[in-house]
């Protein structure tokens, strides 16, 4: 009799108390009807403060299909996902977040088309029952990013996705202390399924998603995948260098013919300080974006650091 294949499904949590058992549930739901397959449910937890870890513990001790890191803090919402993907040993791994924005009912089709042949299936979400204005903003996002990026980039996708174990091997040679997930996907270079789908709301808990986090993983794509900026900073700089030296001239020649009837005023010499004032700090923080990023990855500092596991052999 062949061995069955191994599915991981990973999911990262903080402060997920509302979800986790029902996730579990859902999950494992799945996996009773795909009985040509064995899987693993590996919860990675960012040191929670409610009652997320006592829950999965309970689980797992019911259950050896389920796998639990604990953190001994919260190493944010890109390092932990990241290093728990590194932990599966799945033939293929399966990441799915903890609120149900990511359905599982659709790990079937995942695997279907990883039978096919393909080393990457991902979920695309072409609509979303999200703030809509929100969702206009993340597809912006999502176009400036194809548009800077030096590689091809998946729009509107979020992580969601099967990744065969060849995948993760390469993941694993990445040496990366803050990696762009999203972007190393479509750096590696295989073949990628999309897979389409409506993004439900959340229907329980909060999301740890704030505006300094959206932020965070904003820049984190530009930085990780495109030059445009700095180079357009040089351009700009050139350019307005340019345009200066030409109002400057045509200023002298106007004032010479002019001379008793032209004064400049105060207004133009304000207005330009200012301008120009703007633009150089805007560019400064782009430099700084990229001088952080450079900072982060000389830093060299673990993923993450495990308080516990549970159920790892």
């Amino acid at each position: 009799m062949d061995k069955k294949k191994l599915i991981s499904v990973v999911t990262a949590c903080y402060n997920e108390e509302e979800n986790v058992e029902l996730l579990y549930n859902e999950v494992k739901k799945v996996f009773e009807k795909l009985t040509d397959y064995e899987y693993e449910h590996i919860f990675i937890d960012n040191a929670s403060k409610d009652r997320t870890v006592p829950l999965l513990k309970e689980i797992a001790s019911k259950d050896k299909n389920v796998k639990i890191i604990v953190n001994v803090r919260n190493f944010g919402h890109i390092r932990s996902p990241f290093y728990g993907l590194l932990q599966a040993r799945g033939d293929a791994v399966i990441s799915l977040v903890a609120d149900f924005q990511d359905p599982p009912s659709m790990i079937p089709d995942f695997i279907k088309k990883w039978e096919e042949g393909y080393k990457i299936v991902v979920g695309v979400k072409n609509q979303s029952e999200e703030n809509p204005i929100l969702f206009a903003i993340r597809k912006f996002y999502y176009k400036i990013l194809q548009d800077l990026s030096e590689v091809n980039q998946i729009e509107n996708f979020t992580a969601f996705g099967l990744y065969d174990q060849r995948i993760i091997e390469i993941l694993r040679t990445i040496d990366d202390p803050y990696p762009y997930m999203r972007g190393l996907i479509s750096e590696i270079g295989y073949d990628i399924y999309q897979i389409e789908y409506i993004q439900p709301v959340r229907k329980r808990g909060k999301t740890k998603n704030n505006f300094y986090s959206l932020y965070d993983m904003a820049m984190l794509g530009i930085t990780n995948n495109s030059k445009v900026p700095l180079r357009l900073a040089a351009l700009t700089g050139f350019g307005l260098a340019i345009i200066s030296l030409v109002v400057a001239f045509v200023y002298t020649i106007y004032k010479l013919i002019y001379w008793d009837s032209f004064t400049v005023g105060i207004a133009p010499l304000v207005i330009g300080l200012f301008f120009f004032s703007s633009v150089q700090l805007f560019f400064i923080g782009v430099i700084g974006e990229y001088v952080g990023s450079i900072q982060t990855q000389v830093l060299k500092r673990p993923l993450v650091i495990e308080r516990e596991r549970i159920n790892f052999k």
